[in-house]
């Protein structure tokens, strides 16, 4: 069931040129765990031990895997979620806001009946975060779907010494899998022990992650070694931009960073993903697809929040009339995003900067 796009965002359609009635129904799926998040920004400092803090600003959103659904939903791509929701009130906001706020498709989701939906509370200061969480395990017969919907892409998150199955079945019915690693606890750092990277399309990790799998000790050629095991490799250097190299076309390109006031890093990995996901298939050339990457995540840290802060096009294109209307602007840094002239909306509906409204338990939107 397809829903209305949000009221608040411009409606733009990245794939509409590329739409046939074969197509599947869904641009992307994904799944994972759905946490609520609660945010608290406008801190001084860290919290001290033995002290209260007190913060200037706080919201609640749907957080884990529904930051890349967002994101990915708000940049216009139609969305499919596999995730256990508790049927306590936090599981219903969540689902609430993201199946009737977002507009993603929530069939393949299901709520536990008993389950206490996880939490993380996220406390933003000085551009960096704490997190506390608490979550358990979702009950053993409430798996996800071992055959996810057609979809033109996944995205997944591996784990080392983790095959989920559904990555392979999603691949050989022709999806086009997007990864990303967490942090290796176990310190083995192995590429074997990612066995479902072979069936992805393109893998994401961070500088740190890609030496650390390839035993180099350059970001760069981290992501060419990488090229070895799936034909895109994206390697994000943090304040310096990204890196890609697509081992099909020869093609690498590296974008620098946009520099921008940080406010909260939360969800910008995950937006970064989306935005790239978003530019493959739309089917843009690789430097397009990491800059759109790195300025949809550079205006996703200006706000707090993960699925909160994640831009959709009004956002997009405010930045992009902004940044052309500033006098003394690098010719060379603007035809890097000349691209976004014939996507963005024609006429500002919004001023820029963007602040979004702060939802919060308990509130209900206005008619």
């Amino acid at each position: 069931m397809e829903a209305p796009p949000r009221q608040d965002q411009t409606h733009i359609d990245p794939l509409d040129a590329l739409r046939t009635v074969d197509d599947p129904p869904w641009d992307v799926y994904l799944t994972g765990t759905v946490f609520l998040d609660i945010i608290f920004t406008g801190l001084d400092c860290a919290p001290v031990r033995g002290t209260e803090s007190w913060a200037r600003g706080m919201g609640s959103s749907p957080g884990g895997v529904a930051n890349m659904a967002t994101a990915l939903a708000r940049l216009g791509l139609k969305t499919s979620l596999a995730a256990a929701f508790g049927d306590d009130h936090y599981g219903e906001y969540c689902w609430d806001a993201l199946k009737r706020g977002e507009g993603i498709d929530l069939s393949p989701s299901r709520m536990v009946p008993g389950w206490h939906s996880p939490v993380t509370v996220s406390m933003a200061y000085e551009g960096e975060r704490t997190m506390v969480s608490h979550g358990h395990e979702p009950p053993p017969e409430e798996p996800a779907p071992a055959c996810p919907p057609r979809a033109r892409a996944a995205v997944a998150s591996l784990t080392p010494g983790v095959s989920a199955h559904w990555i392979a079945h999603a691949a050989s019915e022709g999806t086009r899998v997007f990864a990303d690693v967490g942090w290796d606890d176990t310190g083995a750092w192995d590429l074997a022990a990612l066995p479902d990277l072979e069936h992805c399309e393109a893998f994401l990790p961070n500088a740190e992650e890609a030496m650390r799998y390839t035993g180099t000790d350059c970001p760069r050629t981290a992501a060419h070694a990488l090229t070895r095991h799936v034909p895109v490799a994206v390697v994000t250097l943090g304040a310096e931009g990204a890196y890609a190299v697509d081992r099909r076309t020869g093609e690498a390109a590296e974008v620098p960073a946009i520099a921008v006031e940080a406010l909260d890093p939360t969800g910008a990995g995950d937006v970064f993903v989306a935005g790239f996901v978003t530019g493959t298939l739309a089917g843009w050339p690789l430097a397009d697809r990491l800059a759109f990457a790195g300025l949809t995540a550079a205006l996703s840290v200006q706000e707090f929040g993960g699925s909160l802060s994640a831009p959709g096009w009004s956002e997009i294109g405010a930045w992009w009339r902004k940044v052309q209307s500033v006098t003394g602007q690098d010719p060379a840094a603007l035809r890097r995003y000349a691209f976004l002239a014939d996507l963005v909306p024609e006429e500002q509906v919004r001023p820029w900067p963007l602040r979004r409204a702060v939802p919060t338990i308990g509130f209900r939107r206005s008619a």
